[in-house]
């Protein structure tokens, strides 16, 4: 069998989040992974990157669309837009661009930049479309 790729690697978290899926997401990662939000917080090692797969702020798992990938050496580059639910403020829709730098064939580091987006942007008709 061969080795996954880093991209196959960031698409099986991706895939991860998009269900959930603890083992999954965790078994992308070194057991010393660093993930920087920007702007928000910064967790280190596995535990800690675990308890904020299902951030007790959120309910449900995230929708997300990956538009682009980029490789580089050891980081792989990705943009998108999601959609979650805030237990606070609902439903939310959102910009992201994550930088996965790996090391040893695992995701080492994770920087993550989010932009809010209003729940129209992109709708000609000024509507929701998800309603």
């Amino acid at each position: 069998m061969t080795q996954p790729t880093q991209r196959d690697l960031v698409a099986e978290y991706f895939d991860g989040f998009r269900t959930s899926d603890h083992p999954r997401i965790l078994a992308t990662l070194t057991d010393d992974v660093e993930w920087v939000i920007h702007g928000h917080r910064t967790t280190r090692g596995k535990a800690q990157f675990d308890d904020e797969i299902e951030n007790p702020a959120f309910t449900g798992s995230p929708e997300l669309d990956v538009q682009r990938v980029y490789e580089d050496g050891p980081v792989v580059i990705t943009v998108g837009e999601g959609r979650g639910v805030s237990l606070v403020h609902g439903p939310f829709r959102f910009a992201f661009n994550d930088l996965f730098t790996f090391r040893d064939g695992r995701v080492a580091r994770v920087d993550s930049y989010l932009v809010p987006l209003s729940a129209t942007a992109g709708d000609p008709t000024g509507g929701d479309s998800a309603h």
